[in-house]
């Protein structure tokens, strides 16, 4: 039998979607990329903001039209939104033959057998059980680069975030199983590892007893193949002096760092449960910039949380305006159901959102293209992702690109490289976010 995955929302939802892909074909399936030669339909759903549900149900109802007309016959749905919702999936769309919650992805085939023998089969296991990553993962993408998920679960409690109850508290892979799939990355092509978890900050402390990223990254850095390593979701209060300087050390790690701040007034910052002060990340940014000069910071905030003020929101605008963060995103603030925000008083109105969603976009545009610009006539090592025939470019990105997110780097087509290449090029112009350059000869 045939099986299709779609895997939505975030990359780690990605790598549960490899590590399910890997149960099936060791047990005799086959993979398609089409819907219309499905025997299964698996959807990898999420649910963490408001968006992402909308975009998971509408998923799962048009696969389930193959279900009724097609050749589909069992469809599963996986993930965050059956973790939150599986009673109401059952008793709303009934062409679901089963559900599995987010830690029991590694029970795939065995949903599969009962819903194929026609019967419901619902697989929700104990939110803070940990599935194991020491079995086999299938590298999905094709790409150059591919992610690492080194922690699940959050044991922050942020009030705006549903994560916690989704996904449990935090439990770190162990070592020796990370550096295994890295070494199996290495071994498909990937060039570049891209180090996540809801925070990867925390790795180790609850089974090491100790803050262990830096030793991770070193083991990380002896894998053969891999080239670039790119660390993401670091929240500011765990980053210490010792995995600065580890990343300094270390060559293959880019000198870019994800580092969610969310808001810049201390009252905003306390009201989210976040564990920082306006004055503790400035230190923070200080200190990554004192001893990475050329590091690259990039942060995420929530504009329109309850309760948020005139006088609050243009505090963020100047700290956006005066940290001049190299990337920067934005989200309007969600209310998500079952989440302390959600009652707070003095919800925002959807178009004071906007209004100042846009506000904070235009300052930092202001910024990244100012920085953008300041890079014309440096030499950068660029990383060859694919090429657009029609333009006569290839695309890659920078060590200060992360795939996806942030800007790309185009280059005259030569032939002569390949997608997963590294060349060395002189930057020559900057259009708005992207980069122009020519190699160096």
């Amino acid at each position: 039998m045939k099986i299709l995955m779609i895997s939505l929302g975030c990359d780690k939802n990605l790598v549960d979607s490899e590590f399910m892909l890997g149960s099936v074909l060791d047990n005799g399936f086959e993979i398609t990329d089409d819907e219309t030669l499905a025997d299964i339909i698996i959807v990898n759903t999420c649910c963490f903001i408001h968006d992402a549900m909308e975009e998971s149900i509408e998923t799962v109802l048009e696969m389930a039209e193959y279900k009724k007309n097609g050749r589909c016959r069992a469809l599963i749905v996986c993930g965050c939104l059956a973790q939150r919702y599986h009673n109401e999936i059952r008793e709303e769309i009934p062409e679901v033959d089963a559900v599995i919650g987010t830690t029991a992805y590694e029970d795939i085939v065995e949903a599969i057998e009962e819903a194929v023998g026609g019967r419901y089969s619902k697989r929700i296991r104990d939110i803070d059980y940990m599935p194991s990553q020491d079995v086999r993962r299938v590298y999905s993408t094709g790409l150059e680069y591919s992610y690492l998920k080194i922690a699940e679960g959050c044991s922050k409690h942020c009030t705006y975030c549903i994560i916690p109850k989704l996904r449990g508290e935090y439990r770190s892979v162990p070592m020796p199983e990370l550096v295994k799939q890295a070494e199996y990355l290495a071994s498909c092509g990937v060039k570049e590892l891209i180090i996540v978890a809801q925070e990867t900050t925390l790795y180790g402390t609850d089974i090491y007893g100790e803050d262990s990223l830096p030793k991770l990254l070193d083991r990380l850095c002896e894998v053969d193949g891999i080239e670039w390593i790119r660390l993401l979701y670091a929240y500011p209060e765990d980053i210490t002096e010792e995995l600065v300087l580890t990343m300094k050390k270390q060559n293959k790690i880019c000198n870019y760092i994800d580092m969610p701040i969310q808001h810049a007034s201390d009252n905003i910052l306390k009201r989210m449960g976040r564990k920082t002060t306006k004055a503790e990340l400035i230190s923070k940014i200080d200190m990554l910039r004192s001893v990475i000069p050329d590091i690259v910071i990039r942060t995420s905030l929530i504009t329109g949380f309850p309760g948020e003020t005139d006088e609050e929101h243009k505090e963020l605008l100047a700290f956006v305006r005066d940290i001049r963060f190299e990337r920067l995103g934005v989200f309007m603030y969600s209310e998500e159901e079952n989440t302390p925000a959600a009652s707070f008083v003095g919800q925002i109105p959807e178009d004071v959102k906007i209004l100042r969603y846009n506000e904070i976009m235009e300052t930092q545009q202001a910024v990244a293209f100012e920085k953008a610009k300041s890079h014309v006539g440096e030499v950068m090592e660029i990383i060859i992702e694919g090429e657009i025939p029609d333009d006569s470019v290839y695309i890659g990105r920078t060590r200060m690109d992360a795939p996806k997110i942030d800007g790309c780097v185009f280059l005259p087509l030569t032939g002569e490289l390949m997608t997963g290449d590294t060349v060395m090029a002189r930057i020559t112009e900057a259009k708005e976010y992207d980069l122009l350059a020519v190699p160096c000869m």
